[in-house]
């Protein structure tokens, strides 16, 4: 009776018993060591979790998607200082300030003076970025962009993933594996779209909620029969689409599937200054400070709180542990500077961090967070202290 009474309470458990998938990558310059891998990748049918197995790694694809400005900065296609007008063929403003420009610098700076205005930076196929942009909830009416007002908003990549389709022709996706992924040889893409290998798409984690509810990528091994978001009752027609005309299609603000050891990978990269991949002038953009709390006006985070989280950024870029009046930016807890991103999304935390002086870093997400996560001792949640703390063991 007592085996079957443990045999019926199994059952009736919820799929949230099962623990979170986390991983956690550390390197240096020139090796990486997983140091953390439990959980399952899959509950159906039961898949641990692994160091090579892509997920959709959230913010952190801000980074990755700069990196790909950059290659086209350095390739003479795009000005970090131009008016973005000038590549997209229609005049971009924010119509409290109709005489200010934005550039490349401000939208991966975050201080375009746009906003989110909820999820509006979601754009389905079959809608422009120009007509979304019509949406007077997308525009900060008290700041200008260029003022120093730091404003995080998801918007401004997809804005930034335009002007690269509008500029090389190509379908953002494409474009990041050629600029990017592929120079970097990682087996990775945004959105599934081209990049992922077919045993990328099989080894795919899928992301779950705190309840256990499937969020994101529950794909048995097969690619999504439409890799974008479309407008109600259209079909999903990619090829009558117009590279510029919606650079939100393959989320390049959190999109990325990459797994943990590709993304210590970028993480080395960075180590080594961007040698071989980036110019010295852009990577010292990419990570020197665009913007701080020392120095700007603002720092607003994603859902509009200010609570200390971001105190520097560069471009695409989170610069964390600099300290500084009301800054509670160190998730590491032992006063170092490191340059890298989080993320945050369909319950899951995630980061790339790497101290530039020593070379060294680690990569990692969770899955099965709440929302209602708490703060650690930092701003960033105990969750993301306690996969830090770990990996020191």
């Amino acid at each position: 009776m007592r085996s079957l009474a443990i045999l019926l309470a199994l059952i009736a458990a919820p799929v949230a018993a099962t623990p979170p998938a986390t991983v956690a990558v550390a390197f240096d310059r020139t090796s990486i060591q997983t140091v953390l891998a439990e959980g399952l990748a899959d509950k159906d049918p039961a898949r641990a979790v692994t160091a090579d197995d892509p997920v959709r790694i959230a913010s952190v694809s801000k980074l990755v998607t700069a990196l790909g400005v950059l290659r086209m900065v350095d390739a003479g296609r795009l000005d970090l200082d131009r008016d973005v007008s000038d590549y997209l063929g229609w005049r971009l403003r924010n119509p409290h300030f109709p005489d200010a420009p934005i550039t490349l610098r401000h939208l991966l700076s975050h201080q375009a003076s746009l906003s989110d205005g909820g999820e509006l930076y979601i754009i389905p196929l079959g809608v422009t970025l120009r007509e979304r942009l019509a949406d007077p909830r997308m525009w900060d009416a008290a700041h200008p962009p260029g003022s120093g007002w730091f404003a995080y908003a998801n918007i401004n990549f997809p804005v930034a993933a335009s002007v690269m389709e509008r500029v090389s022709g190509e379908r953002f996706d494409r474009l990041m594996h050629r600029l990017v992924l592929r120079p970097l040889r990682l087996d990775a893409c945004f959105n599934w779209g081209d990049g992922c290998s077919a045993q990328a798409v099989s080894r795919a984690a899928v992301l779950y909620r705190a309840s256990g509810e499937v969020a994101r990528d529950d794909l048995h091994g097969q690619r999504p029969a439409c890799p974008v978001v479309v407008q109600g009752g259209q079909p999903c027609d990619l090829a009558r689409y117009v590279p510029g005309w919606n650079g939100a299609l393959f989320s390049p603000q959190g999109g990325l599937r990459i797994a943990m050891r590709g993304l210590a990978r970028i993480g080395q990269m960075l180590a080594r200054e961007g040698r071989g991949f980036l110019s010295p002038a852009s990577f010292a953009a990419l990570t020197g400070p665009q913007w701080s709390a020392a120095t700007g006006t603002g720092g607003i985070g994603e859902y509009g709180e200010s609570t200390g989280f971001f105190c520097g950024y560069g471009l695409g870029l989170h610069r964390i542990g600099a300290a500084g009046p009301g800054c509670r930016d160190d998730l590491f807890g032992d006063g170092v500077q490191r340059i890298g991103h989080s993320g945050e999304a369909y319950g899951l935390r995630s980061g790339l961090w790497v101290d530039p002086k020593t070379g060294t870093g680690l990569a990692f997400f969770t899955t099965q967070v709440p929302d209602d996560e708490p703060r650690g001792r930092s701003a960033f949640t105990a969750r993301e202290e306690a996969v830090v703390e770990r990996t020191r063991r």
